[in-house]
């Protein structure tokens, strides 16, 4: 067993999308920077797919669209809700003023990937997996740096500034005293794939009626599925059977008439526990969060990853200049979180609107019989989808990368 000990400008903990991205932008910005990843590789059952408009202009203008776009992906251009049976178109993004007008679902591990090798392109960056952290190294009141565990032994990495991006359960933050606020949900969702047929629609399509709310998320030759329920509700729904939750698929979506019988047993559905949260404070001396580290995000409008990625490059911008002079003051840190605190806020307000006013009443039985007059006006006026398209593909404060 060894005990290494290694040293670095910048240390991000979690290879997710915002940890990989900031790596990436700090080592372009030639910030000697870790990435600690505690899995092996990036083969695992994301449950966010989405690479939203806003994050494929940042790829763009790092010079990258023309070889991301060759990767296996979906382009979706517009969302749309099914609701009491009547068919509302809810986005377009054909107008939105980016490279890209178009939701693009790839799996998340391809997306790593991408970021992986254009990372092992530059000298400063350095992406170690199979190494978890286990907590942070403080003196003097500051972090200066955090203990890891690898196969061959322990590691500590030295670094001027510390970056938790290790998602919504952060080890870190919790070691660092980071108080965080939960806001709510009444909702968790179950995950599940369906055979998808060529004459299906191809829009992200949400299907509501009441007691169910069903996304549908083409992902060419299958549908991802999303069945939002109750709060705690899956062992209810799992002793009601099987069957009796076929029959609630094909009531909420009846699309799927005659495919639901490719879900043979509970073990090809996955329960993603539905937190809506967000730190009080995201930083102490030395030490940063940025995604789900520091606000976790309900599933609606899929702009988890949006948030993160934005706030890694809102961060790299930031911090970079920093880092070249040494340590970073906590009053840089506190930059970030006030750049990216406002669209965090307005973001999770809009899910939280959505979830009391929607989604909690329908999966009540006390809604989607008819359409509210919001959906009866983007039915009627096409202009109108504009703007739901931009506060999903772009989010209320777009980052942008500059050299």
């Amino acid at each position: 067993m060894t005990n290494e000990i290694i040293t670095t400008q910048c240390c991000v903990v979690g290879g997710g999308p915002a940890g990989m991205m900031l790596g990436v932008l700090l080592a372009r910005a030639g910030i000697d920077t870790v990435v600690l990843e505690k899995h092996a590789d990036f083969l695992r059952d994301f449950r966010g797919d989405t690479v939203h408009p806003s994050t494929l202009q940042v790829v763009h203008e790092l010079g990258w669209l023309e070889r991301f776009l060759k990767l296996p992906h979906q382009q979706i251009k517009n969302l749309g809700l099914r609701i009491a049976g009547t068919y509302v178109p809810l986005a377009d993004f054909s107008h939105l003023p980016v490279q890209c007008r178009f939701i693009a679902f790839m799996p998340q591990w391809d997306f790593l990937d991408f970021l992986a090798e254009r990372g092992a392109e530059i000298p400063a960056f350095r992406l170690r997996r199979r190494s978890e952290a286990t907590g942070l190294v403080t003196e003097d009141g500051r972090v200066v740096g955090v203990t890891v565990q690898e196969p061959e032994g322990t590691l500590t990495v030295r670094a001027d500034l510390v970056v938790a991006a290790d998602g919504r359960r952060s080890v870190l933050r919790a070691a660092a005293g980071l108080v965080v606020k939960d806001l709510g949900a009444p909702m968790d969702v179950l995950w599940l794939k369906l055979p998808r047929e060529a004459e299906d629609p191809d829009a992200v399509l949400g299907n509501i009626i009441a007691g169910h709310v069903l996304v549908l998320i083409n992902r060419g030759e299958y549908w991802q599925c999303a069945y939002v329920i109750p709060k705690g509700g899956y062992d209810q729904i799992r002793a009601a059977g099987l069957d009796a939750f076929r029959q609630n698929l094909v009531r909420a979506a009846p699309i799927l008439a005659g495919r639901v019988e490719a879900l043979e047993s509970w073990d090809s559905v996955s329960m993603l526990t539905v937190t809506v949260d967000r730190l009080e404070e995201w930083c102490r001396p030395g030490f940063l969060c940025i995604g789900d580290a520091a606000h976790a995000m309900s599933p609606i409008g899929g702009v988890g990853i949006n948030l993160a990625i934005q706030d890694a490059v809102a961060a790299a911008r930031i911090l970079a200049p920093a880092l070249r002079n040494g340590a970073p003051g906590i009053e840089v840190l506190q930059q970030v979180q006030r750049r990216r605190i406002w669209p965090t806020r307005a973001t999770q307000r809009l899910q939280l609107l959505a979830q009391n006013r929607l989604v909690g009443p329908v999966l009540a039985g006390k809604g989607g019989s008819e359409l509210p007059m919001l959906l009866r006006l983007l039915r009627r006026f096409p202009f109108l989808r504009r703007y739901p398209a931009r506060l999903v593909g772009m989010g209320f404060r777009p980052e942008h990368v500059r050299d």
